[in-house]
């Protein structure tokens, strides 16, 4: 895929994000943010069993961050809870396909810090 295109499904994932809003009464749940940019993600999940059956998310931020939790919601969606830890952070970096300096990489990696730490069952201290 060339990058123009990857740069046009970043944008759409950021006007339409995929599982977008909250769970009421979720298994898991996380939020966090990136103090240098601003950017703000929280995930909320909820399990059948050991496989992630909802998942939503919300924030707020650059398209990279906002873009890269919603592709990363649909990655998690009906995986085992050990499948979805297990996915790499380099997976979401190549979902994202295009290249990102090290600032970017970090607002793109938000998301994925905020899933793994609801996977694994952190409790939030950033929750009101």
């Amino acid at each position: 895929m060339s990058s123009d295109l990857y740069q046009e499904e970043i944008l759409d994932h950021y006007r339409h994000p995929h599982n977008h809003g909250t769970l009421e009464n979720p298994d898991a749940t996380f939020e966090d943010s990136n103090p240098l940019c601003g950017d703000i993600v929280a995930v909320d999940l909820r399990y059948d069993g050991e496989r992630v059956s909802e998942v939503r998310f919300r924030g707020s931020g650059c398209a990279i961050s906002q873009a890269a939790a919603s592709m990363l919601t649909d990655m998690v969606v009906g995986q085992t809870r050990v499948d979805a830890l297990a996915i790499p952070r380099e997976a979401i970096l190549e979902e994202l396909g295009v290249p990102l300096s090290p600032a970017r990489v970090k607002c793109a990696l938000l998301g994925y810090k905020v899933m793994m730490a609801a996977l694994y069952g952190v409790p939030d201290h950033n929750a009101k």
